[in-house]
């Protein structure tokens, strides 16, 4: 947090408090209320912007033999000259010396080189400015102006009035906008001019100018207490290995194993992914299917590749045909689905090609979410849907489902 001055040609008033604004101005005069901002501002501010002086360290005199400590009053920080800081005699030397005069004033809350911090307040209130570390807030009275459209002709700089109410006008600019704010070097110091200049072929009122300069000194003395952390809640989240296998398995249309795995072009294919062995009931958990894409070569990493399931269990494939679909089974700890046979078009053959599947699985919680789901595409309608309800899970389908916290995931292969 900085702490700032403002030195005014008029008026003004300083404040020292620094924070991110949700939302941009908007570049049109009319638009949300910039009093309550201005206002809620100025509170957040406070008096930030002054050293507190609070009760710190206690300490035993050296010279008076009493066991009883004595409150040393510090202030929490203090605002000091750049120039004459001598930050050299703290820093770590060999052997041992003296401290220097102005050391132990330092150490004592009684630098000899302390900069007033004033403020400086149009006493009319005609003209008012917040300096902030990133942005500076002006305002003007319209009774100064007899003009209607006055705010045509007054500007911070380049920048012309942003926002409006019945009493006000507003400018209020981040730093970082090309209104011509002047920055000095050895201080952060940023200037501008607030001026007046009608065009019109009559003067109601006469131009203006009005020097603005928000002062923002580098050097502060911190006297608080050592550093205390503070601790935030939370849960760390960690992939545990499971003791347990999942399969790929081809299957025909009643489930049962196959024993052949030739296929003809356009032809249902059955895929079972279950965890070896496992006849139970699932329970409170579900199988869940990542990703699946078919390749010519048995590495996952080879190209040309297929997608078949992606997204998070989108089958997106199922927006190309209809065989291509997740199947409801007796168990939520296996999960069947089918694909159309296809080939690649680039193949050097296209009467044979042995293409591989290749999976990436999960278990996961019994109920589905945008991260673990099975949704299958309906031609018909158009929409998404969970192969167990929950239809909602898959609109993200249409567009990127959000990834979840690290989990175990498997990877299956088998050969089609």
């Amino acid at each position: 947090m900085g702490l700032m001055d403002m030195g005014l040609f008029l008026l003004l008033f300083c404040s020292a408090y620094s924070y991110q604004l949700e939302t941009e101005f908007r570049d049109y005069l009319f638009a949300d209320d910039p009093d309550a901002e201005w206002l809620r501002m100025e509170t957040e501010a406070g008096e930030e912007n002054m050293p507190v002086l609070m009760p710190r360290a206690k300490f035993s005199p050296l010279d008076s033999g009493s066991s009883k400590t004595q409150t040393k009053t510090l202030p929490e920080y203090l605002v000091v000259s750049t120039s004459k800081d001598q930050k050299e005699v703290f820093k770590p030397g060999k052997g041992t010396g003296h401290l220097s005069d102005w050391a132990k004033a330092v150490l004592l809350g009684r630098p000899p080189s302390i900069l007033n911090i004033g403020r400086v307040r149009d006493p009319t209130g005609l003209v008012e400015v917040l300096c902030h570390v990133d942005r500076i807030y002006v305002r003007i009275k319209k009774g100064v102006f007899k003009t209607i459209d006055a705010y045509k002709y007054l500007k911070l700089g380049t920048c012309p009035v942003n926002q409006s109410t019945k009493t006000h006008y507003y400018l209020l600019y981040l730093l970082r906008t090309d209104c011509g704010f002047k920055r000095e070097v050895d201080q952060l110091t940023i200037s501008n001019v607030l001026h007046y200049k009608p065009t019109t072929p009559v003067l109601r009122e006469m131009p203006f100018e009005i020097p603005l300069k928000c002062i923002f000194p580098r050097t502060f003395y911190s006297y608080e207490v050592g550093f205390y952390p503070l601790l935030q809640g939370g849960t760390i989240f960690k992939a545990m290995p499971f003791g347990i296998s999942l399969a790929l398995t081809l299957q025909d249309a009643s489930g049962n194993k196959l024993r052949s795995d030739a296929y003809v072009l356009g032809q249902t294919m059955y895929f079972e992914a279950k965890q070896s062995g496992y006849t139970a009931s699932s329970g409170d958990w579900r199988l869940y299917i990542n990703k699946c894409f078919m390749t010519r070569s048995r590495d996952p990493k080879s190209n040309p590749k297929y997608p078949v399931i992606d997204n998070k269990g989108c089958m997106i494939d199922g927006m190309m045909t209809k065989q291509s679909k997740f199947l409801t089974g007796s168990s939520k700890m296996a999960q069947r689905f089918s694909v159309s046979a296809f080939f690649f078009k680039d193949a050097s053959s296209a009467s044979s090609q042995k293409l591989y599947m290749h999976c990436e699985a999960f278990i996961g919680k019994l109920t589905p979410t945008q991260s673990s789901k099975a949704c299958n595409y309906d031609p018909a309608t158009k929409k998404w849907k969970e192969l167990y309800s929950d239809d909602p899970v898959c609109t993200c389908c249409s567009s990127t489902c959000p990834s979840a916290q690290p989990r175990g995931k498997f990877s299956l292969n088998t050969t089609v």
